[in-house]
């Protein structure tokens, strides 16, 4: 990894955040375009092209979910269920602090409650890897806020089937649809719909570049939950920290893609220089080492700053997906750092581990959008329904105020329709 010592922060920050190609962009219009005109015929003609799968259905069908538990271990199916468990626990726990509320202005009564959405989609990353765990992350707080219809959309290997863990997760978890699409292709068709995939109200869930451009090109008419890939972690450590576990934090995120965020902020030369070294040492022996090093190599640095003060504010500006604060006082330098989708404090709390059974959800925000939101949860599905009612004589008490403010605005109608009520 590169090692670079920090002088000007903001000018560091604009330089280093990885860039889209205008390429990339084209690339996913013209596919967008496509599944809007020729729907299913788009689909597997995407999936042909960048899958090898011929597919002749589309949905996977009531067997094809029976035949996935044929081919998923014990094992692996307890370690799902607790890690559903694990956030449900959690979710259900916000959940019940959403309680239905009505206020009373001088007899206009303002009431608020809390409404499922009725369709949402979930991408479910496949191809490099398989994302058992984002199945989890996605449809268990949708199930929990009560959203009546949960699609699912997963690419297929080149046999035309989606991987069978992910399959069972799906349904263990409650997803009323299970498709096989993925990429650009299959966030097309959640927006638009098409003949087999009827169209949702809100897109959720993690991908790479092309994923991530489609869902913000789909925004403007479709719900997304946020711009959530590629993967970035960010680690903060000073001289006190473990720099083999820095090493191997860096690695497992790295390892999503060759395109993923990856870095060390420090005020130690020293850790910095331990952390490369260790680093140099292990990627040729790990496993999807041609990922972590053309990552780590390509977007990936290790950046001293001069100061804590300066360490905070590039985490602040960077906002990465994940932040690891591996300081004397994580706790302290953690209240001034407010950007990320997710802080873990101390030594022993790895990014890696909250992907999975750490209780939090791991579909978080990228791209800066952690300086406006947090993790994906039970809120992304729930919108706030109000509903008001008034009465002539909470009319007549508003009047005056009422003729006061639209002549102020040049809106004199809107008082008349308050007046012609009270004449």
């Amino acid at each position: 990894m590169r090692i670079i010592k920090i002088n000007n922060v903001e000018k560091f920050a604009i330089r280093i955040t990885p860039k889209q190609s205008q390429k990339s962009r084209t690339i996913v219009e013209s596919i967008l375009r496509n599944v809007q005109k020729n729907g299913d015929v788009a689909i597997r003609k995407y999936e042909k092209k960048f899958t090898g799968a011929s597919i002749s259905s589309l949905r996977v069908s009531k067997q094809e979910i029976r035949n996935a538990y044929s081919k998923v271990s014990k094992t692996e199916l307890e370690a799902l269920r607790l890690a559903k468990m694990r956030l449900e626990k959690t979710e259900s726990r916000i959940k019940s602090l959403l309680k239905d509320i009505t206020v009373n202005h001088d007899g206009i009564k303002v009431s608020k409650k809390f409404i499922p959405l009725e369709n949402i989609g979930c991408y479910i990353p496949g191809g490099l890897a398989r994302y058992p765990s984002s199945v989890i992350m996605s449809v268990v707080p949708a199930k929990i806020a009560g959203v009546r219809r949960i699609v699912v959309v997963s690419p297929p290997n080149s046999d035309g089937k989606i991987d069978p863990l992910t399959v069972v997760t799906a349904d263990v978890c409650g997803a009323d649809e299970i498709y096989k699409t993925g990429g650009v292709q299959s966030i097309a068709a959640l927006s638009f719909g098409t003949k087999s995939i009827s169209k949702v109200d809100k897109i959720v869930g993690p991908g790479g570049e092309f994923v991530t451009a489609a869902k913000s090109a789909v925004s403007n008419q479709t719900g997304i939950d946020m711009l959530a890939g590629p993967t970035e972690l960010g680690i903060v450590a000073d001289a006190t920290a473990n720099p083999k576990f820095i090493a191997l934090d860096l690695v497992s995120q790295a390892e999503h893609s060759s395109d993923t965020f990856c870095y060390l902020i420090t005020t130690s030369e020293k850790l910095a220089k331990s952390v490369n070294k260790i680093l140099l040492e292990l990627i040729p022996n790990v496993e999807r080492s041609s990922f972590v090093k053309t990552s780590l190599r390509k977007n990936g640095f290790i950046g001293i700053c001069e100061t804590n003060s300066d360490m905070i504010k590039l985490a602040n500006t960077l906002s990465p997906e994940h932040l690891q604060i591996m300081t004397r006082k994580s706790e302290s330098l953690a209240s001034k750092i407010t950007s990320p989708g997710l802080v873990l404090l101390g030594d022993d709390t790895p990014s890696a581990a909250s992907d999975y059974l750490l209780g939090s959800d791991h579909i978080l925000p990228t791209n800066g959008f952690g300086k406006i939101r947090g993790s994906l949860s039970v809120m992304d599905f729930i919108k706030i329904s109000t509903c008001v009612i008034s009465s002539k004589s909470s009319l007549s008490k508003i009047s005056k105020h009422m003729k006061v403010l639209t002549k102020a605005e040049g809106l004199t109608n809107h008082y008349d329709a308050v007046r012609g009520r009270l004449e």
